[in-house]
């Protein structure tokens, strides 16, 4: 087969799925010959328009999950606003060491209605975005690595697989987690009871913050205002992006059962979760 571009598209508030993609791009942009391309939509105006792409096109596709879906608030761009045509793909997503659950087989089942083959799949574990002891640095080179040998692999096996209208012939790819996908995770307390914390927002500490902006930059739901940091009037999707990105570690959350669940996730979740990957076959 030959691929003419490669495009890889992420929505990375603390950049982990980002370092995931580009090592993937990277990878088989050196062997199929134009550098690849890139498609961030991690902030809402880059998820105001559309993508289209051909059957020359391969995407690497990458999410976090959030409760163990994927982030409800970005899900209608990747139905509506990215569009196939017998495109292959490479769907892939990132989870903070505890589990994936359906997040990887929903963005396998969106890309199928939106005119792609999913050709292969991956789970990567990556630094939870608040429970940040977990799965702490990660990717780490060796993840990286392996992101890189999976999306030469997938290469290969598309050669193998023909031309033209023979990918169109590749098996089905099947991957763990429900079709459709089943609830989200509900968090829990340390007491195990739910941890509701959807209402938490952020909070700014006012001997650390000197008003650079850079949280109002970074939001992927574009709720800071950014002539008044203190203030998010908007739908905050807790992705970290603002506590992560911020240059003097001035926000912070202190609802008590975001805490607990966080407490939780960092007393039961400490074991070293393995990449997984899934190939058409």
């Amino acid at each position: 087969m030959k691929i003419r571009r490669v495009v890889a598209a992420y929505f990375s508030p603390t950049g982990n799925t980002e370092k995931l993609a580009k090592a993937m791009a990277e990878a088989l942009g050196d062997t199929e010959g134009p550098p690849a391309e890139y498609i961030d939509f991690t902030l809402p105006d880059a998820r105001c328009r559309e993508y289209a792409f051909g059957q020359e096109d391969l995407l690497i596709i990458g999410l976090p999950v959030y409760a163990g879906r994927l982030p409800n608030k970005i899900l209608p761009f990747v139905q509506q606003k990215l569009k196939g045509d017998g495109t292959i793909s490479l769907p892939f997503v990132c989870y903070g060491n505890r589990a994936f659950d359906d997040g990887l087989s929903e963005l396998v089942y969106e890309q199928k209605n939106a005119g792609f083959i999913p050709a292969g799949a991956a789970a990567f574990a990556t630094q939870h975005a608040f429970a940040t002891t977990l799965a702490q640095g990660r990717p780490d080179e060796a993840d990286l690595e392996e992101a890189k040998a999976f999306a030469l692999d997938v290469r290969q096996r598309l050669i193998a697989a023909g031309s033209g209208d023979g990918l169109a012939e590749l098996p089905a790819l099947h991957v763990d987690g429900n079709t459709p996908p089943g609830p989200y995770y509900r968090p829990k307390r340390m007491d195990g009871e739910p941890a509701v914390f959807l209402k938490a927002k952020p909070l700014v500490d006012p001997g650390k913050c000197v008003r650079c902006g850079t949280c109002a930059r970074v939001c992927a739901m574009g709720s800071i205002d950014p002539s008044d940091v203190t203030s998010v009037p908007g739908i905050c999707i807790k992705c970290q992006a603002c506590v992560t990105h911020c240059p003097k570690d001035a926000r912070y959350f202190d609802d008590p059962d975001f805490l607990s669940h966080r407490e939780m996730l960092e007393t039961n979740y400490t074991a070293r979760k393995e990449n997984r990957f899934w190939f058409a076959e």
